[in-house]
């Protein structure tokens, strides 16, 4: 069974997910935005280690504590190449950070990657829209959203690599998805794909 620990950290609120297998003493870690030092404390009081951090974009607000956890625990690193490709942007360094870590662990995750961790398999739907590389992270009934699909809501498409036409088709993709998921968005609270569905404009073609 899948245990999901939320942490909503830094300015920005951003939720930080901790997901293992119930009896598993290592985690996977989705977005780790802020706070490396809380997250590390609640890991270690859950008894577990991580054996991977799973990045939905590379926003500031979604990779903060990336270094400092690769540092500690010298786990792997999962995203998408299109967005690892902006660290070394100088156009977008304000929103990709992450141009001077040195990372031995990276790994780039394509359509339907199956990502092994905290005794579970992620699977990786790309839906760009918000970023060249957004991607969600389905795992059993969950399905970790980052900035692309909020309750009520879709995120936002002005800044660099956000794209409408590609918000639309990764919308079209998630209204067509018959499977229930209780979802895990990147800020705001958790709801589920068929409320989500019936309710979000976003999924309706508005935009």
């Amino acid at each position: 069974m899948i245990k999901i620990h939320t942490l909503t950290l830094g300015s920005y609120q951003t939720n930080c997910y901790i997901v293992h297998e119930e009896s598993s003493k290592t985690c996977a870690v989705i977005d780790p935005g802020y706070d490396p030092e809380r997250i590390l404390d609640a890991i270690s009081k859950q008894g577990l280690t991580i054996d991977a951090i799973l990045l939905t974009h590379g926003h500031f607000d979604h990779v903060g504590a990336v270094e400092a956890l690769v540092e500690v625990t010298g786990c792997k690193l999962w995203m998408s190449e299109s967005d690892w490709s902006q660290f070394s942007n100088p156009a977008t360094a304000f929103l990709y950070p992450l141009a001077n870590c040195d990372f031995t662990e990276v790994h780039f995750c394509e359509e339907d990657e199956h990502i092994r961790a905290g005794g579970l398999t992620f699977v990786t739907w790309r839906t760009s829209g918000h970023t060249w590389g957004s991607v969600c992270y389905a795992c059993e009934d969950a399905l970790f959203t980052g900035d692309t699909l909020f309750a009520g809501s879709c995120g936002r498409i002005d800044l660099p690599g956000g794209d409408r036409d590609a918000m639309l088709n990764s919308m079209e993709r998630l209204a067509e998805v018959e499977a229930d998921y209780r979802i895990f968005p990147g800020h705001g609270r958790s709801s589920t794909l068929k409320w989500e569905q019936k309710t979000n404009p976003y999924l309706k073609g508005l935009l």
